[in-house]
């Protein structure tokens, strides 16, 4: 093998590594939003909930966790960094596991899933920025998305694992060692990080050159380092002269504000697919149609692998297919996935209708991860300029929390006040919504180095974004 062969080689591992390493964020992510759905039919029992504290506690990790966890996570990525910020979100992670494993009561649950929120807010905020800045251009769509992977095995991790010890623990008290595995992903999270660097965009916007340099070098050959060196240095020495605060900056620039609000409109039209009503509610919808539990559970798994398997087709799509085009497909086929569904439970209830009821679910899974779940994380860590960028993507993400817990809370609510073909009847029309919001706001991404594209938003930033031709 040649030098530079083996070069390229070493630097690939190393982007790997790191991938793996950054991404157990995501897993866990996953893990504990999806880990609720099976504790839950034990854990109403043993803490006693009431249909209102059972929403508290599934909400509570959503809001104020995750949201206010991704708020603040942005600021704190900016200002300390994202590999230190990362290991924040690892000791976070850690804490609510065992405290959710051995909460006593219900307002202890409460607050540690609200621990856990903010690990699962910040972190849903600092892994795609790292990796997005860590990335070369030809890779950085498929580096982000692993994240999405990881959150969607993490979900499927989470499922499989509740049928397991369901099947092994024949007791009441098995959703506390459900909830107790998520601390083995936060201590990998938090000594992985202890090896890695931080990326050279954040090394660059604190003056930190030298740092930056060494960091392409070990992740670029050397042509490439060189050129996105020169590239980081030119952007950020613009980005500093620029005294403004975040806020000013997104309140005073046109098209930076512009950029703010499509990133917003993103990360509520994601959640408006309804995508966590199945995650966090599968289990309950299907025991709800004729299955017992320990079906239920079982069933659930599908959900788990269908999400798995449908974001690594996306990650490869993402490879030929623009990101705008991706998202109008997966809400096309999001809304007819939800009105095939809403019609099925108009069936008479059987056995039968349960499994069809869990294939509409799997086609409407499988729609909103290979085109939209991968697509717009992606999105949310491209779009914003480099001086708002963790503020931004902290903005962003707090109102994709919100809105899912809004969702998580009322879907209960509206499931018993409009019955289960109301409730995905109303979907299908929020996702008809979104079809159009994609079509006429979105911008396209695909092949363009962050600084270009920022330069680009910026040039046309007295008109419509426009979609941008790969460079």
């Amino acid at each position: 093998m040649s030098s530079d062969s083996r070069t390229t080689a070493g630097h690939g591992k190393f982007l790997g590594r790191l991938t793996v390493i950054a991404t157990l964020g995501g897993l866990l992510f996953g893990y504990d939003t999806g880990v609720i759905s099976g504790a839950l039919l034990y854990m109403k029992d043993d803490l006693a909930l009431s249909p209102f504290g059972e929403a508290t506690v599934v909400s509570s990790l959503l809001f104020p966790g995750a949201a206010f966890g991704a708020l603040f996570g942005g600021r704190v990525a900016d200002r300390i960094g994202r590999k230190r910020s990362l290991m924040v979100c690892a000791v976070l992670f850690l804490a609510g596991a065992i405290g959710c494993a051995l909460a006593p009561n219900v307002q202890v649950m409460v607050a540690a899933r609200i621990i856990l929120g903010l690990g699962v807010g910040a972190a849903a905020v600092t892994c795609p920025l790292y990796l997005a800045e860590m990335a070369p251009a030809e890779r950085r769509g498929r580096m982000v998305t692993i994240n999405e992977l990881m959150i969607v095995t993490g979900q499927m991790l989470a499922f499989a694992t509740n049928a397991l010890l369901d099947h092994l623990i024949h007791d009441p008290h098995v959703w506390r060692t459900m909830l107790a595995v998520a601390a083995v992903p936060a201590v990998a999270l938090l000594l992985g990080m202890l090896v890695l660097p931080d990326s050279p965009r954040w090394y660059g916007l604190h003056g930190r050159m030298a740092e930056a340099r060494a960091v392409l070098e070990r992740s670029r050959p050397a042509a490439e380092a060189d050129s996105e060196y020169a590239l980081i240095v030119e952007h950020t020495a613009h980005v500093l002269k620029t005294k403004s605060t975040p806020f000013s900056v997104i309140r005073d620039v046109p098209w930076i504000r512009r950029v703010v609000l499509i990133g917003c409109g993103l990360a509520i039209v994601q959640q408006a697919t309804g995508i966590n009503t199945v995650n966090y509610y599968a289990p309950t919808i299907l025991e709800q149609s004729g299955l017992g539990v320990s079906a239920a559970l079982v069933a659930t798994i599908a959900v788990g692998v269908t999400s798995v398997i449908t974001t690594i087709i996306g990650i490869i799509l993402l490879g030929y297919i623009g990101r705008r085009t991706m998202l109008l497909i997966g809400f096309g086929g999001v809304a007819a996935s939800q009105a095939a569904l809403a019609l099925v439970f108009l069936m008479p209830v059987s056995t039968t209708r349960s499994y069809v009821i869990l294939g509409c679910m799997v086609v409407f899974v499988a729609f909103v991860q290979m085109f939209i779940g991968t697509c717009v994380w992606l999105l949310l860590s491209e779009i914003f300029p480099l001086s708002i960028r963790g503020v931004a993507m902290g903005i962003a993400v707090f109102i994709l929390w919100c809105t899912n817990a809004v969702i998580s809370f009322l879907f209960p609510l509206l499931n018993n006040a409009l019955g289960s073909t109301g409730t995905f009847g109303l979907f299908v029309l929020v996702n008809i919504g979104s079809w159009v919001f994609v079509r006429l706001l979105v911008p396209e991404t695909k092949g363009t180095s962050l600084e270009e594209l920022e330069e680009r938003f910026e040039v046309e930033g007295t008109g419509r974004i426009p979609a941008v031709t790969p460079a």
